[in-house]
């Protein structure tokens, strides 16, 4: 049996996939991240607006102390389910720089919804002084900057042990290469109290933040499906009316024979 170019290329595309996939797990001794099933996977995926909320939340209240959201603008969370008087009320909890005053010293002001999620820290070098040496990453792009991103941010969340032996100042988890990582575990069972009343088990709460994240690294998801399906929709139709005229056309045709 002859094989085609067609189907040649196929197979080294998926085979050049897969050993990279496989690589980036390798480096390191990383264990394969969880299979979790999210809402928002599929060419029918959508975003669980609660989940996300909650999600916000966990941001807010224990993320935020470390990491950013520096390509994440607070008007943006409307897209969320959250009105214009709660979008304003959230971005003004944080404070942001404002115009210099009359002597030329910097001052701040409340957060706008025009404004992004601001940095825990002032620079890099301010962030490495308060973690160790170790730079806190933004998590605006966190679950499209790793492979299998939402899997894998979930279980480095949920991944860590006490019980194997750490290097002084790491944390042993099995999903980070190398299995030493210098975050603490930050998430553990009724950290936090949800306004909805949903169980917050460190599960729930890995499960709401990684929601939140991936909404945040791809906020049009939804708005690309949707026209996905009507480009879709339109071919389907454009196909029918093709075949349609087609027949009609072949059907005069032989008449004339």
């Amino acid at each position: 049996m002859k094989m085609t170019m067609k189907t040649l290329f196929a197979g080294l595309a998926f085979a050049a996939v897969a050993v990279t996939s496989q690589a980036s797990f390798a480096a390191g001794d990383a264990k394969a991240p969880k299979d979790v099933d999210w809402s928002f996977e599929g060419a029918f995926g959508t975003y669980d607006r609660a989940s996300a909320q909650r999600g916000l939340q966990i941001y807010k209240e224990v993320c935020a102390a470390c990491h950013g959201l520096k390509y994440v603008a607070f008007r943006t969370l409307g897209d969320l389910g959250f009105s214009e008087a709660q979008v304003k009320a959230l971005a003004a909890q944080v404070t942001v720089p404002g115009d210099l005053d009359e002597y030329g010293e910097p001052t701040t002001r409340p957060g706008a919804p025009s404004d992004k999620f601001p940095s825990p820290f002032a620079n890099d070098i301010a962030a490495r002084a308060a973690m160790n040496g170790a730079l806190p990453p933004d998590l605006s792009l966190m679950i499209k900057a790793r492979p299998h991103g939402a899997d894998y941010v979930y279980s480095l969340l949920t991944g860590y042990d006490d019980s194997h032996e750490a290097a002084p100042g790491m944390n042993y988890n099995p999903y980070f290469a190398g299995s030493q990582i210098a975050m603490a575990q930050p998430l553990y069972d009724d950290q936090v109290e949800y306004a909805d009343g949903t169980p917050a088990t460190m599960e729930q709460m890995s499960k709401d933040v990684v929601t939140f994240l991936a909404w945040a690294a791809e906020p049009k998801l939804e708005d690309r499906h949707s026209a996905g399906y009507k480009v879709l929709a339109f071919l389907l139709v454009l196909t029918v009316l093709l075949y349609f005229s087609n027949r009609k056309v072949w059907a005069s045709m032989k008449k004339k024979d």
